[in-house]
């Protein structure tokens, strides 16, 4: 509604005619205003002559509230057995059985292929179609490995070399606009 509507007696005046015990709520920041009938037969008769008919140059729209019929004035617990799918039970329910689950399907011949690779070899897992990539695994060199037998005392007296340090990206310079 037009906030003219919420500082005129006319528009309280329209609906009277249909029914003098009429009340209004006005709720200005959601610009509507909710008609009270004390009669249906009174607010069905005031929507058939008043539903889009202007007021003040706007159009006025009268919609009927959508009602909720519960059948219990008290809400009612869900049925028992549904309640397992709700909150975990203290105990299954009757009847209930763990399912089995499927042995994990493991491909040989891949790890067989990805074992025989060396440090800097590829391995092509899925040639490229003209619609997909192809899927290569690239085996990396082990900066720890020496070429030589080491044993694990020796390469615990050895240093570990120091992680590459992360570079932060440097942020943009800010320049405002003022844009009109």
């Amino acid at each position: 509604m037009p906030s003219e509507c919420f500082e005129t007696a006319n528009f309280e005046s329209l609906f009277r005619s249909f029914d003098p015990e009429v009340q209004f709520q006005y709720f200005r920041s959601f610009r509507r205003v909710r008609i009270s009938f004390r009669d249906a037969l009174a607010a069905a008769e005031a929507r058939l002559r008043l539903h889009k008919t202007d007021f003040n140059g706007k159009e006025m729209r009268l919609y009927f509230p959508q009602s909720v019929h519960i059948g219990s004035p008290r809400l009612e617990p869900p049925k028992p057995e549904k309640q397992f799918l709700i909150s975990p039970p203290a105990s299954p329910p009757v009847g209930w059985e763990q399912s089995q689950d499927a042995t994990p399907v493991i491909n040989y011949d891949l790890l067989c292929a990805i074992s025989k690779l060396g440090p800097g070899e590829k391995y092509e897992l899925h040639t490229a179609t003209p619609t997909t990539p192809s899927v290569v695994v690239h085996v990396c060199e082990d900066e720890h490995a020496d070429s030589s037998a080491a044993t694990d005392s020796d390469q615990e007296d050895k240093p570990c070399s120091p992680r590459p340090k992360i570079i932060q990206t440097r942020r943009p310079d800010f320049t405002p606009r003022v844009e009109q």
